[in-house]
């Protein structure tokens, strides 16, 4: 059995998936640009293929056209640790793009992401409601600020 899994994410970009697939690869560790394929033909000619991993989670993206945009609908998570992650992952995820509420951003590609501390749920635990109302008032998260809430 491959260590690899049989299901990963296939972004769609309009003319910029290399310059995607390299910015995230600039950003997260044990990452690389796997393959380019240059498309040969049709409305995407001179654009192309791209498989990336990002800490070891492979990924596809392809210049498809502009006929398709992302959504908040869909989004990646990254579990931090810590404080130093969280401010690592959100000043350079969201250079360029839009910050919203609770820990969401979008990138410079439109890409939504939710850059959250890994133990959100334990840190939830005591007081849901207290700290879910915190978190609300946050766009970058701040763990301190939640397990403040957490012990009012």
């Amino acid at each position: 059995m491959s260590s690899i899994s049989r299901i990963h994410p296939f972004l769609w970009f309009d003319g910029r998936a290399e310059e995607a697939a390299r910015f995230y690869v600039s950003i997260f560790p044990n990452s690389r640009v796997v393959h380019v394929q240059k498309i040969a033909a049709g409305p995407a000619e001179d654009d192309a293929i791209v498989e990336f991993e990002l800490d070891g989670q492979r990924f596809g993206a392809v210049d498809g056209g502009p006929m398709y945009s992302f959504t908040p609908a869909v989004s990646f998570v990254v579990d931090c640790e810590a404080q130093d992650e969280i401010d690592y992952y959100w000043e350079r995820l969201s250079e360029g793009g839009q910050t919203q509420p609770c820990g969401w951003l979008a990138d410079k590609f439109g890409l939504s992401w939710q850059i959250i501390p890994a133990g959100l749920s334990e840190i939830m635990a005591p007081a849901p409601q207290a700290v879910m109302e915190a978190l609300l008032e946050m766009s970058k998260i701040d763990i301190e600020g939640l397990r403040r809430a957490a012990r009012s």
